[in-house]
């Protein structure tokens, strides 16, 4: 499974970002997809997850009711739509998926098995 992630870049605060993730699987089917960022001198963090099949989606509490994140199948894309953006929220930010998470490691970096390339996202005050 080969990830690339996409569309970050320069906002200021209050403004908007949609970041992509391409996948290179035909089928997800069982897998789910998260959004995860690094902010310089801070731990990875997870940001948003979907799960393919059932579209149930997480979010951590700090991007709860400003970031939604969504799939395409028809174009196997992940999506994370981030509005009222704030200068907390930059970092470099990374697609992973994995298949059969259980809900209570979602959260979890470690339950992810496959990994693409950061996208930075920088927010300006």
């Amino acid at each position: 499974v080969q990830l690339q992630a996409s569309g970050g870049g320069l906002v200021q605060a209050g403004g908007s970002l949609r970041l992509s993730c391409a996948t290179s699987r035909r089928t997800f089917s069982n897998y789910v997809v998260g959004w995860f960022r690094q902010a310089p001198g801070k731990e990875r963090e997870f940001v948003a997850a979907i799960r393919w099949n059932s579209r149930y989606t997480y979010y951590s509490e700090s991007v709860k009711d400003r970031f939604t994140i969504s799939r395409d199948n028809a174009k196997d894309t992940v999506y994370l739509q981030m509005n009222n953006l704030r200068p907390e929220d930059t970092a470099l930010y990374y697609c992973a998926a994995s298949d059969r998470v259980i809900t209570s490691a979602i959260r979890s970096a470690s339950a992810y098995a496959h990994w693409g390339q950061g996208t930075l996202v920088t927010v300006s005050s």
